[in-house]
């Protein structure tokens, strides 16, 4: 049975057909709409899929936000750009006229990235660092999800209670703290207004500046893995996205994990599918559920 696989982005829309062993063909991607309202998002979603939807049975789409019983809801509100509350697998549905199911997508790729361990791991935490921070929990061989569908949110614990307020309406979340928005905002100088990827630019050629943005955002995250560690005792953890994976990133967070006490230390990786974990993990999903 061939799946049509979304994946609905802050930046980007993708879309690909998914084979019963996972092989993704005919891969497509436009920008996410700078306009995020609803009718603006289901008229790029049509776009995107026009060419894809006569070739497949059933449709399995991984996005930003919280999915709960198919409606997409957004934490923080920031990175929908104000779309919220949006009946995600109602509206794929009625356009494709085939069954459909969406979860979170930082969910789907802690999945694809589960799959993909060639060691015996039962207890995994993926965590996804980029525009925000999100990530997933897989305990005991399964995906945890959530009544609420918030489980693996880890970018809305609590990093610094005299640090920024964040969008989700709290102070010092870990998102607004150590994701690229997080490090860009920090930026000052003649840093302000940069991008994270401007600053990870400027770090690389020497500026003290932006190396010290960077060692912050590091710090935060490095922290958030020693929690993670104690509260489910996972295996290893995954890091991913374009600040996750960005280069030497990931060292300068295990060099600030061994700063702390060893029984909050964990074995960390990056990432192996990278930008299509989002569309593997929904078709595996899609793969093992009852449409």
């Amino acid at each position: 049975m061939t799946t049509l696989v979304i994946d609905i982005g802050g930046t980007k829309l993708a879309a690909a057909l998914a084979d019963s062993d996972l092989h993704l063909t005919r891969r497509r991607e436009i920008p996410t709409p700078a306009s995020r309202t609803a009718d603006a998002l289901y008229a790029a979603l049509a776009e995107l899929i026009a060419p894809l939807v006569s070739q497949a049975q059933r449709v399995a789409v991984a996005s930003t936000g919280i999915i709960k019983q198919g409606v997409l809801t957004a934490l923080n509100p920031d990175n929908l750009g104000g779309l919220s509350h949006f009946p995600l697998v109602e509206a794929i549905s009625r356009m494709t006229q085939l069954p459909c199911i969406a979860i979170n997508d930082a969910q789907a790729a802690t999945w694809a990235e589960y799959h993909s361990l060639t060691t015996d791991i039962r207890d995994m935490v993926f965590l996804t660092v980029s525009t925000g921070v999100g990530g997933g929990i897989v305990s005991n061989g399964k995906l945890l999800t959530g009544t609420e569908g918030l489980a693996g949110h880890f970018g809305h614990t609590l990093a610094d209670p005299e640090g920024p307020r964040c969008g989700c309406g709290r102070t010092g979340c870990v998102e607004v703290m150590a994701s690229g928005r997080g490090i860009a905002s920090a930026a000052r100088g003649d840093l302000a207004g940069s991008t994270a990827k401007q600053i990870f630019a400027h770090a690389a050629v020497g500026n003290l500046h932006a190396q010290s943005l960077i060692l912050r955002s590091a710090r935060v995250l490095a922290r958030l893995i020693a929690d993670i560690k104690v509260v489910t005792d996972c295996q290893c953890v995954i890091v991913g996205g374009s600040i996750g994976l960005a280069e030497g990133y990931l060292r300068q967070v295990k060099t600030c994990l061994d700063e702390e006490p060893e029984v909050c230390r964990v074995p960390l990786s990056g990432a192996k599918h990278q930008h299509d974990a989002g569309l593997r993990g929904a078709a595996l999903l899609a793969r093992e559920m009852t449409f």
